[in-house]
């Protein structure tokens, strides 16, 4: 749909946890203060770091009254700093900016203008970017659009391809939609997010900007967001237990979509390990990833086909085991695969969902 303009200045909290990020925090101040279109706030709450982080955060709330600072006495962990900051917030819309990344110019108006036009929109992302020194110059602006789902087809789609479709920078929430939802999970300290996004798509509608970037998402020797593949099994086993918050009895679903989902999530996840086990097996390292992924998929019981999956992926394995490269319908595959891929990237960077 067609963007409709902004017709108050709501307020819109910014939380921003930090932990040893004192280089990076001005920065990420300074693109949430100078947000155009809305009334910011921004709370830094900082997880006892061991660098001048506080003192930063300090410093910078002494030279601008609409910053706050929480300063927590021991580490408590990320999640439980997100969950902090969440509950303090008090405007009507909420973000939660790592210390290291960046909002990007316009993004705040934009999100909160598609929910103040959607009363039933409590979730909105959009076009993250990622940068390392600088986030790259602005070009000319984007052509805008919005998308609103049916926050049940997100989750449905979110659990077909068994994908994050967020990397979490550029997502603006209701705030109302986050305090019914509730707090991050400390039992999913590495995809909290995943089942986060899960849990508002089934009580909220899902929205979208299109075209302009929404946030910078910084790249740097701390976060390694690019997964390797010897931890490709991990990352999958990682978001299979998000997919899982579909069993909890209090998630509101009836049951049957709740199993019917979840299988889906299975299958998606099935397929990709059995692609990713088959895509590399050129020496130990790639062997011994390889071997994981077919573990998680052996243990999939409920998912027809996993064994001859399974089955399929070991008998790669033992030919590389023996020295032997994929033959060429193999090859053939990966090719088609690896190119389907790039489009499936080109399609998520222009839509939200891969």
């Amino acid at each position: 749909m067609r963007p409709r303009p902004l017709p108050r200045r709501p307020v819109v909290s910014v939380v921003v946890p930090c932990y040893n990020y004192g280089r990076f925090l001005p920065e990420a101040a300074a693109s949430a203060l100078s947000q155009d279109g809305v009334d910011v706030e921004v709370i830094v709450v900082d997880d006892a770091s061991t660098d001048d982080s506080l003192a930063v955060a300090r410093q910078l709330a002494s030279a601008d009254p609409r910053i706050t600072v929480v300063a927590h006495s021991s580490n408590q962990g990320h999640i439980a700093t997100y969950n902090d900051g969440l509950s303090r917030a008090a405007g009507k819309y909420v973000t939660l900016v790592s210390a290291d990344d960046l909002v990007a110019p316009g993004a705040l108006a934009r999100a909160a203008a598609l929910m103040e036009a959607n009363p039933r929109v409590g979730l909105v992302y959009g076009l993250p970017r990622d940068f390392t020194e600088q986030p790259p110059p602005a070009g000319p602006p984007e052509r805008e659009t919005w998308t609103v789902w049916d926050g049940r087809t997100w989750m449905s789609l979110a659990c077909a391809r068994g994908r994050n479709f967020i990397l979490s920078p550029e997502v603006v929430m209701r705030t109302e939609a986050v305090l019914g939802i509730g707090a991050y999970s400390p039992l999913l300290p590495h995809s909290g997010d995943l089942e986060y996004w899960l849990r508002a798509a089934a009580s909220w509608d899902v929205g979208r900007i299109n075209g302009p970037v929404q946030a910078y998402y910084r790249v740097h020797g701390s976060n390694m967001h690019q997964t390797r593949f010897a931890s490709a099994a991990v990352d999958i086993q990682h978001r299979l237990d998000a997919f899982r918050v579909l069993e909890d009895p209090r998630f509101p679903a009836p049951a049957a979509v709740r199993t019917k989902q979840l299988l889906r999530a299975k299958k998606a996840l099935c397929r990709e390990a059995t692609r990713l086990g088959c895509s590399e097996l050129a020496g130990p390292v790639s062997v011994e990833a390889a071997t994981e992924l077919r573990k998680f998929v052996e243990s999939l019981h409920d998912v027809p086909g996993n064994v001859r999956r399974a089955n399929l992926l070991q008998a790669r394995i033992a030919r590389a085991t023996r020295g032997r490269g994929p033959g060429g319908t193999a090859s053939s595959i990966a090719f088609v695969r690896g190119q389907l891929d790039r489009v499936r990237w080109r399609l998520w960077a222009m839509t939200g969902i891969s």
